[in-house]
């Protein structure tokens, strides 16, 4: 059976191709869909479905425009209600493809028309499950984001519905079923996934931690809810442009792929309420960058940060981008749906300083430096990792303030002291302190590598301790 995972890795998104006799399925497909239309070019077939697992909320998919170009079929499962013309399934209907069979498994509780889509050979034999996320490699979907929705619906309610899909509907399934999620490690989407992308049912059943054979509907639901933090802005807004519809991919790129020269950029962010956002490297962001700007740069988890940092997907952006990345970096937005870029700095910042314009620098020291200092600074060290990093080990005692939710610790920095910023390795750092800075917060001094650098010096490090532990 011909099913080919595409991966992307920094969504940590899979989308599947799925071929047989010139008649092609595409299942939860990015938002820009000419690759999966020259992929089809090379089977010399065509695509027939474009299966949705559920409306997505952290990114948005390219089933409109996919459609538009091809002539498919859009497919969701039971109870989903789009905005356009689809066909809503029923439990257990099957869709041909050539000589594979696909049927639909209705499996609520990531979303209610949450679908997992089981793949039959040309023999007739199941061959895997697409589960959306309902089941990931290590982990099942996160029971809160419909409620974000739907306001009747709760995290317990739905954890309770994915419960029994589970058990009703995946776990009797054949053990050497393959599973084919929509994400791996790194996605808000699950707290808990695998680097891994495949794996079988059986060994599921065996090591992910929500398949246990002996536990609990509470248990479960217990376990499901706890640890969860709040799923990032831009979430719901992604959910309602995958149910309502949205501009199209090639409008997007059209308007926006805009070179300004630099004093027509600095017209552009004074006339209007647009942020500029810088995506070159931290290294080179902390040496020079233009006053006010967001550092988010398109070498780390870009889309996921911008969403997270921003929040607002109609939020109006200008873009300072390596020269000759600004298509990739237009494209990326997109994907997040934050589909209104304005224009970028042609030429990159180069041009910005040989325009002779104004620009800003970060305050950098190298690990061995902080260390030097750390006997005078320790109470003025600020932790912008997540949670669970800083839990796992930390500088004795710095602060955690982490990245995804700076703005609710504006208030504890530093109003005339010096302070410094770190994170795992340097890139979360950067875009803090530029945040912070373009708050007016510029006492701040970055710690150029983060913590991967600073536990290679004698910076006394300690782990979190849960206070029912102690005695």
């Amino acid at each position: 059976m011909k099913v080919e995972q595409i991966y992307t890795g920094c969504l940590a998104h899979a989308a599947y191709y799925i071929e047989s006799k010139g008649e092609v399925a595409i299942i939860d497909p990015l938002r820009e869909v000419d690759p999966y239309i020259k992929r089809a070019k090379l089977d010399d077939a065509k695509i027939k479905y474009i299966f949705e697992t559920h409306f997505h909320a952290d990114f948005v998919s390219g089933h409109l425009d996919l459609k538009a170009k091809t002539g498919a079929q859009i497919v969701f499962g039971p109870t989903a209600k789009p905005g356009y013309d689809a066909i809503v399934a029923e439990d257990g209907q099957i869709f041909k493809i050539g000589d594979y069979k696909i049927k639909v498994i209705h499996t609520p509780g990531h979303t209610m028309e949450s679908t997992t889509y089981l793949l039959i050979d040309e023999n007739g034999k199941e061959h895997g499950i697409v589960t959306g996320d309902t089941l990931f490699i290590g982990d099942v979907g996160r029971p809160d984001l419909a409620q974000k929705i739907v306001s009747e619906l709760t995290q317990e309610k739905l954890a309770a519905l994915l419960y029994d899909s589970l058990r009703n509907k995946i776990m009797p399934l054949s053990d050497d079923l393959i599973i084919y999620p929509n994400h791996g490690a790194g996605s808000a989407c699950g707290k808990n996934m695998s680097k891994e992308t495949t794996d079988t049912l059986g060994n599921q059943k065996r090591v992910n931690y929500a398949l246990r054979a002996d536990m609990t509907k509470e248990e479960f639901i217990e376990e499901l809810i706890d640890g969860l933090t709040e799923p990032p802005g831009y979430f719901p807004q992604n959910v309602m442009m995958n149910i309502k519809g949205y501009e199209s991919f090639d409008k997007v790129m059209a308007k926006s792929h805009k070179p300004l020269n630099a004093k027509s950029f600095e017209a552009a962010a004074n006339e209007t309420e647009a942020i500029i956002l810088d995506v070159r490297h931290q290294s080179e962001f902390v040496k020079g960058h233009i006053p006010r700007s967001i550092f988010i740069g398109i070498e780390g988890d870009f889309a996921p940060w911008v969403g997270a940092m921003i929040a607002d997907v109609s939020q109006l952006i200008l873009l300072v981008s390596p020269v000759g990345k600004e298509q990739e970096v237009i494209t990326r937005l997109s994907r997040v749906g934050f589909d209104n870029v304005i224009g970028y700095l042609d030429g990159g910042f180069d041009a910005w300083k040989h325009s002779g314009m104004e620009y800003d620098t970060v305050t950098s020291i190298a690990a061995e430096e902080f260390a030097n200092r750390y006997s005078t600074i320790k109470e003025k060290v600020f932790d912008v990792r997540r949670e669970g990093e800083y839990k796992a080990e930390h500088i004795e005692g710095a602060k955690h303030t982490p990245l995804n939710y700076l703005n609710n610790y504006l208030s504890e920095f530093p109003g005339n002291n010096t302070f410094y910023v770190h994170c795992a390795g340097g890139y979360r750092s950067v875009i803090a302190a530029s945040i912070l800075k373009s708050r007016g917060i510029h006492n701040l001094i970055e710690v150029a590598g983060g913590y991967d650098e600073i536990k290679k010096t004698e910076v006394p490090r300690t782990a979190y301790v849960c206070p029912s532990t102690l005695k």
